[in-house]
């Protein structure tokens, strides 16, 4: 989808659609409909946040049809989503290629207007969303292609983040909706590749005798029980001013698609194990989102990529590994992989020396248990990693709660057999796998988002809207960038910078997505 904006009066915009605030619609009744037209179809609207009036315009009006929305007293960003939401809806309904919006003009507490601005738009765009990779019917719908943005000023800034933040979200979730049987460790790879081809950013990977090379005994642990082999995958973007300062790390776990392995699931909903890759999905999106926003920032995503199968080379429970740190790990579950190749991957980025590190993960259902599906958990002994996350999580609507990872859980992950076990038994489950990840960790700026319970919708609105694999991606990205010290907005962006590492030209401003965008 793409984004523009534009100065001209409503009155004199040719549209498909054109969406208004209600006050704003009624005034508008002489200027682009017959007189009385618009009052009189509106007479029963109300002035509601998530109340909408959809009115066919007259033969001859420019907006072909007209969608009235409700603002009440909106004074929070909650409230501005909500219409933002409704907007979408009603425009999704209309199955039309473009449309314009009028963004209401109202105060929202501790947001200037060109934030408010991005947080409505952004929450337009989710709805506009649509999987259409295997359904027929979805595929001979007109494929939504342009929003225009109203405005009397320029915001052309706004304007441009809105559409690098929805690129970002867009290739996260077309990632995270796609089935096991195509969404493979391989195909992560291809995809990382593709964007290393598209975009000036570099992308390295391991293959498993790579990671057996390097002593990652625990990846190597999940990754084997697999006919598919695992896969590292590593992508750098260097847009800060020093391209060879600290990077920030955003480390996602890429479980393609997770059987339990010898610890199998219960067959109910595990055709939903698909969506156990959304945080390789999530920091990707964040990458291309820092990297199509032009963000001055030094960002290095890494996906864990791997299947989690049963077969005769598939771990045992009571296996005892060696984790690419040197630690070695008793399995008590092979359910509990994720933080198996993890742990590696952080180790691995350890390496790198980075400025902080995050890491996002479908890991716990005991986090579900916890938190439900509407926040994330949020584990870090650093303060301003955590307030950077808790305030990005706040703008872009995907909450996260701060829970505890004291050293004390350690003792839960005790056994006499190895240094760590891989699960704590069933008290405090999301907390047990945080302190299992922070022994990795330990002396770094370091961040565990836990998005098991927000991750995906179920039911009917499976594949619609997935926060790990639409709004995590912008969250990430916008605690990144404060991380930095910089808000996320700059218009400053160096050079790229020479590198050993051969680089590929960049061929165009937005990336070719795959036939299925």
């Amino acid at each position: 989808m793409h984004f523009d904006s534009t100065d001209s009066a409503l009155a004199e915009i040719q549209t498909p659609c054109l969406a208004v605030p209600l006050a704003l619609a009624k005034n508008l009744d002489e200027q682009i409909a017959p007189r009385g037209y618009l009052r009189s179809a509106l007479r029963h609207a109300k002035n509601e946040a998530g109340e909408v009036t959809h009115i066919a315009m007259p033969e001859g009006a420019r907006a072909e049809q007209l969608i009235a929305f409700g603002v009440g007293d909106v004074v929070t960003l909650k409230e501005l989503r909500k219409i933002g939401t409704a907007v979408g809806q009603a425009i999704k309904s209309c199955d039309i290629t473009s449309a314009a919006v009028a963004p209401p003009e109202i105060e929202v507490a501790g947001v200037d207007s060109a934030r408010a601005t991005r947080a409505f738009a952004a929450s337009i765009a989710s709805e506009l969303y649509r999987f259409r990779a295997h359904k027929k019917e979805e595929r001979e719908k007109p494929a939504f292609e342009s929003l225009t943005i109203q405005a009397s000023e320029d915001i052309s800034r706004t304007v441009a983040l809105i559409e690098a933040f929805n690129v970002g979200q867009t290739f996260a979730r077309e990632l995270g909706n796609l089935p096991g049987n195509e969404c493979t460790p391989d195909h992560l790879l291809a995809e990382a590749k593709r964007l290393s081809e598209t975009h000036e950013i570099q992308c390295f990977h391991m293959d498993e005798s790579e990671m057996e090379a390097r002593g990652m005994g625990a990846f190597l642990s999940v990754s084997r029980g697999s006919a598919r082999e695992g896969r590292l995958i590593r992508l750098d973007y260097l847009g800060a001013d020093d391209p060879s300062s600290p990077a920030i790390i955003l480390v996602g776990k890429g479980i393609t698609f997770d059987t339990g392995g010898i610890s199998l699931k219960k067959p109910d909903a595990m055709d939903e194990m698909k969506f156990d890759m959304c945080g390789a999905a999530a920091v990707f999106g964040a990458l291309l989102a820092a990297l199509e926003a032009k963000l001055p920032l030094n960002v290095i995503a890494i996906a864990a990529a791997a299947e989690n199968m049963p077969s005769g080379k598939a771990s045992r429970p009571g296996d005892v590994v060696t984790a690419m740190s040197g630690t070695t790990v008793e399995i008590l579950n092979t359910d509990a992989e994720g933080r198996l190749v993890l742990c590696d991957a952080l180790t691995y980025a350890r390496e790198l020396k980075p400025r902080a590190i995050i890491d996002v993960a479908t890991l716990t259902g005991a986090c579900v248990v916890a938190l439900g599906e509407r926040a994330s958990g949020l584990f870090t002994p650093d303060d301003a990693l955590a307030d950077a996350l808790i305030e990005a999580g706040e703008f872009s609507g995907d909450r996260v709660w701060r829970l505890p990872v004291w050293e004390d859980y350690r003792e839960q992950l005790k056994t006499p057999l190895a240094d760590l076990a891989n699960v704590g038994g069933s008290a405090a489950g999301a907390i047990t796998a945080a302190a299992f990840l922070s022994t990795f960790t330990e002396g770094m700026s370091w961040a565990h988002l836990d998005i098991a319970g927000t991750a995906w919708k179920t039911g009917k609105e499976k594949g619609r809207q997935a926060q790990s694999a639409n709004t995590t991606a912008r969250t990430a990205c916008l605690s990144i960038s404060k991380t930095s010290g910089r808000r996320a907005g700059s218009d400053s962006r160096a050079s790229p910078r020479s590198s050993s590492v051969h680089r590929v030209k960049r061929r165009g401003k937005n990336i070719a997505f795959i036939a299925r965008r």
